[in-house]
């Protein structure tokens, strides 16, 4: 009875590998070429072809009531993009190119000046609120606390806090106001 099972299996796994053999046979130029056009690396879309009609061997149950050849370009046009965002990932980047990112991200020295400043005046202009919201607003734009932390930290309720932030907020924004116009 194991070998008749056997049997069975063996002659699906024909069935399955001919099928393939003849899908590889019609589509393979057509994957190949979507998949070129998506990466633009012939190395890369012989790669995306072979990995193309190895899912296509994988789900050659599920695909006996589908179009073959859609679902092979829309499979193949998938896999391209997967390994497009990937690819980014995989980059190294040359000497050049890393010192010209870093030298972006960071800041100048006359910025770093500048943003001690703004906290600074911040700091000020949150003292000068009323209790709760002059701790509020320092918890929020200075130590820059989302308001859960906040919450939890003053053991106080989500919703009372978001309140006070909001207030804080319109507090300061006329503080701002007040300070532009004199």
């Amino acid at each position: 009875m194991n070998t008749k099972k056997e049997g069975v299996r063996s002659i699906n796994q024909i069935k399955k590998e001919q099928l393939l053999s003849a899908m590889i046979d019609t589509y393979q130029n057509l994957v190949f070429s979507v998949c070129y056009k998506v990466t633009a690396d012939y190395f890369a879309a012989e790669d995306l072809t072979q990995e193309t009609f190895l899912t296509a061997y994988k789900h050659m149950d599920e695909l006996k009531d589908m179009n073959e050849k859609a679902w092979l370009c829309k499979v193949a046009t998938n896999k391209s993009i997967d390994y497009l965002r990937s690819a980014g990932r995989r980059s190294v980047p040359t000497e050049d190119l890393f010192f010209e990112q870093q030298s972006e991200t960071r800041s100048s020295p006359e910025e770093l000046c500048l943003e001690e400043e703004v906290r600074e005046q911040l700091l000020t202009y949150c003292s000068r609120l009323k209790s709760p919201y002059n701790e509020i607003a320092k918890a929020v734009y200075y130590d820059e606390l989302k308001a859960e932390e906040i919450a939890k930290k003053r053991n106080e309720n989500i919703k009372t806090v978001q309140t006070q932030i909001y207030r804080a907020r319109d507090m300061l924004r006329k503080l701002y106001g007040k300070e532009k116009s004199a």
